[in-house]
């Protein structure tokens, strides 16, 4: 698995990660709001999905909220159910409304 890259215009960005095999890479994408980060999708192409790939960009994004100080609001539902599948994670989900 490649490294990720990150790709930060500051009202909107994404994580990736290049999938050996595809020539699209796994995603995660956001739109900023204030000082959080709306979360609205993940992507991970077919022969590489159950690979943990898309969790890996999610754990980058919470570690990245941790360090950089914003909160996250789990739109898409996959990262949704991470977060509640990760209750360590609270500290970095935003208090308002996707």
């Amino acid at each position: 698995m490649s490294e990720i890259a990150r790709n930060d215009e500051t009202t909107h960005g994404n994580y990736r990660i290049e999938v050996e095999g595809s020539d699209r890479p796994a995603e995660l994408t956001w739109q900023a709001r204030g000082e959080a980060r709306i979360v609205d999708h993940t992507f991970t192409p077919p022969a590489a999905r159950g690979k943990g790939i898309a969790f890996k960009l999610v754990e980058a994004v919470v570690a990245d909220a941790r360090a950089q100080g914003f909160t996250i609001v789990p739109q898409c539902p996959y990262v949704a159910a991470q977060f509640r599948k990760h209750p360590e994670w609270a500290d970095v989900r935003a208090q308002i409304e996707s």
